[in-house]
């Protein structure tokens, strides 16, 4: 765009709602120019790749923590639809999740015994 490269971290197409959701990862705390920089990639998609028959494209900022007041003040006016998330890291994976992952070891193991002839 106007000759520079940008990335948005994640971008995925709702099928129900028919539109982009360009979602930014952050590891801090939310920041207000976070939201201008979703504006701006969420201004892009609707002007460049969105299509006749899709819905405005929607914004999700995932940070570490946040602070709601600082949040709601940095969306109030903006004209697209930006939501911001926080997120909790764990040292272990809770256990009713564990059935569904592999195991570290599991992991390793197919890492090295991968077979190209397969």
């Amino acid at each position: 765009m106007g000759g520079e490269e940008f990335f948005i971290d994640l971008l995925l197409f709702h099928r129900k709602l028919r539109c982009l959701i360009a979602i930014e990862l952050k590891i801090g705390k939310f920041k207000p120019e976070y939201a201008g920089k979703m504006q701006f990639y969420l201004s892009v998609l609707n002007d460049k790749m969105r299509i006749e028959n899709e819905n405005p494209s929607i914004g999700i900022i995932i940070c570490k923590d946040k602070n709601r007041t600082i949040v709601e003040y940095s969306l109030k006016d903006l004209n697209n639809q930006i939501g911001v998330a926080s997120y909790k890291m764990r040292k272990t994976l809770p256990k009713e999740l564990k059935r569904y992952l592999p195991s570290s070891e599991e992991i390793v193991r197919n890492l090295f015994d991968f077979d190209e002839t397969k």
